[in-house]
């Protein structure tokens, strides 16, 4: 009975030991049990459960790499930070297409460019289709004319007709005339070496100088005494006009009266004995320190100014002043030299001393290191063939800004041809006559013509 006992013992364990290799097979992953089975696997059917089965990688293999998992469905690209935003109208971005691609397209062919050697283009390759030309003469003789009655009304209606230009005693034909009214370019020349009293009668004028100016009108500030400042550029705004000339109401003038050289009020203090008090027994001697009016100083930088503004404006130098001059680096030739070649008028309202009857008259007796004071009258005459306005009071100070710039804009203007000349700029007078008697012509005496090239 002994065989019967061991066939059964080894039946137990046979059936133990495909148990556990059953249970080794069904937890050996699927690559393995494909390879212990020699390739050949059978389908199993996957039990049925309520809960959705999970993709969950296989853990990795020592003798193969893992299956590659299925790729993610690749979402629609959206719009990046820094794509251009669409705007109605753009051609619509094909799927898949970078935006960046769309910049790197080739861009159109240049169009053949056609150059030209270096220097000034030629004459037939420069197009002036929608400039504005001015087309000027450098020989047009430009004359402003004022004509007035004995008793000094403006005459208004005269023809061309009733005027006679004469240079250097040739009758000249006029190829230019006009009454109307001109636009200023006018600059003001301030004397601020006037004694404080006239020129504190003036500050209370500026209101009414502002006022004599159009909206049309430009107008620069000058002040001079030892020397020349510009106040303000030209402007057009008359506020700011009006600004410039409120400020110079705090500028004083020179004290009345002689210099004061000794005494308790003079420079050095009280003295004893006509030496200083507490100082050396040798008395120092004071001088009084030289003045300087430098009028055309000041008429030469206005007229520079003036040359630079645009040549439809009437031009004028419009001078406040007792008329002295002294120590000035110009002179009076240069100057009246520049102002007529640059057709350039110079006004002036002579106030203090310069307005006194006797002006005239203490001219003639000329005192040495006192200056002159005849040479603002003679720049009037010489430009515009008018006489200063020498007024002393407040109202008639007024009412002479009021006058010149009258005058200075409603001028009848003469032209004409006049005779080129080569290589100099000689001097030519000029005489105009009026077809009428009893009337009053004021125009400058004379211009220098502006030589021509050889």
């Amino acid at each position: 009975m002994a065989p019967v006992k061991t066939y059964n013992t080894w039946q137990r364990l046979l059936g133990s030991s495909l148990i556990t290799l059953s249970m080794a097979m069904t937890l050996m992953p699927p690559a393995l049990q494909a390879q212990a089975s020699g390739g050949q696997t059978q389908p199993q059917t996957a039990p049925t459960t309520s809960q959705p089965t999970q993709d969950i990688p296989d853990a990795p293999s020592t003798v193969q790499p893992p299956a590659p998992r299925p790729a993610l469905p690749t979402p629609e690209p959206g719009p990046r930070k820094n794509d251009p935003i669409p705007f109605p109208g753009d051609a619509p971005q094909q799927a898949g297409q970078n935006p960046q691609d769309q910049d790197k397209t080739a861009p159109p062919p240049m169009p053949p460019v056609e150059t030209i050697p270096s220097g000034r283009p030629p004459r037939n390759q420069i197009s002036n289709e929608g400039l504005y030309t001015i087309t000027t003469s450098v020989n047009v003789v430009q004359i402003p004319v004022m004509v007035k009655t004995p008793d000094g009304r403006r005459v208004d209606g005269l023809l061309p007709k009733d005027f006679t230009v004469m240079e250097n005693g040739k009758k000249q034909t006029l190829t230019y005339f006009t009454s109307d009214p001109f636009q200023l370019s006018v600059a003001i020349v301030l004397d601020t070496g006037m004694a404080d009293v006239a020129l504190q009668k003036v500050n209370q004028t500026y209101s009414a100088l502002a006022g004599a100016f159009s909206p049309y009108d430009e107008v620069a500030l000058y002040t001079y005494s030892s020397t020349v400042s510009q106040a303000t550029d030209f402007v057009t705004r008359p506020e700011r006009l009006t600004a410039a000339l409120q400020e110079m109401k705090e500028v004083r003038g020179r004290e009345n009266g002689p210099p004061v050289l000794g005494g308790p009020l003079g420079p050095g203090g009280p003295t004893v004995n006509g030496a200083p008090a507490g100082g050396p027994i040798i008395a120092p001697v004071y001088t009084p320190a030289r003045e300087y009016h430098v009028l055309n100083d000041a008429i030469l930088q206005a007229a520079v100014d003036l040359s630079r503004r645009p040549p439809d404006r009437r031009k004028v130098i419009f001078v406040i002043s007792d008329g002295r001059e002294m120590g000035s680096k110009a002179s009076y030739k240069g100057v009246l030299h520049l102002l007529q070649t640059r057709n350039i008028q110079v006004r002036a309202v002579l106030v203090d001393s310069g307005a006194l009857p006797i002006f005239k008259q203490i001219e003639r007796f000329h005192l040495p290191d006192q200056g002159r004071d005849n040479l603002l009258t003679r720049y009037v005459k010489a430009t515009c063939g008018a006489e200063p306005l020498a007024e002393l009071s407040r109202n008639a100070i007024e009412n002479a800004y009021a006058e010149i710039t009258s005058e200075a804009r409603n001028q009848y203007t003469l032209g004409y041809n006049a005779q080129a000349t080569t290589g100099s700029s000689a001097y030519r007078s000029i005489e105009v006559l009026v077809d009428k008697r009893g009337l009053k012509v004021a125009a400058k005496d004379g211009y220098f013509a502006v030589p021509t090239a050889r």
